[in-house]
């Protein structure tokens, strides 16, 4: 498990994750690296779930992105059309936010392609404790995307066992 969170704001959309990788009750590794970028830097996403299985995703999302020219609404539809129909792809266990500098989106195994109302998405085993920190802390401060990914997931990894506080972010100026 893990914890991502995105928040998009008037000047940039950021993501970021911990890089806790546990298996069963062991932290296996401490650094990984769960957000990456992808069309010429365009497009970034973050995963959680299954490692194998998130990196299956992504590069099929990768696949989708360059068919439909950088279009990540299209791509995640098209992804999350695949990912529920296709045999193999239907068991991979993992979900993942997408993003660009318009575009936040959270994709699941199960079809569903969510865009949030309030610019705010979490995912993974930390994420709701992660995305109620930061609703608060949009409402309530002027913190940047950025800042507001950053402290939300420091405030996560305190209560979460699954997420620790090696944070990854990238941005995306808007």
């Amino acid at each position: 498990m893990t914890t991502v969170l995105a928040v998009k704001d008037d000047n940039m959309t950021a993501i970021g994750a911990d890089g806790q990788v546990t298996f069963g009750n062991s932290v296996m590794k401490s650094s990984a690296l769960k957000v990456r970028r992808l069309y010429d830097n365009k497009v970034a996403v973050g995963f959680a779930g299954s490692v194998a299985d998130a990196i299956t995703l992504m590069e099929k999302f990768e696949a989708k992105l360059n068919s439909f020219s950088g279009n990540v609404t299209k791509s995640a539809i098209e992804l999350a059309k695949d990912w529920r129909s296709d045999k193999i792809l239907r068991k991979l266990e993992s979900m993942m936010i997408v993003c660009d500098q318009t575009t936040l989106l959270i994709l699941s195994g199960t079809g569903e392609v969510i865009e949030p109302d309030d610019n705010v998405v979490g995912i993974g085993s930390g994420g709701d404790l992660a995305l109620s920190a930061a609703r608060a802390l949009k409402r309530n401060t002027k913190l940047s995307a950025s800042e507001i990914v950053k402290e939300s997931l420091k405030i996560a990894s305190e209560i979460c066992i699954y997420t620790n506080d090696n944070i990854n972010i990238e941005e995306i100026k808007n």
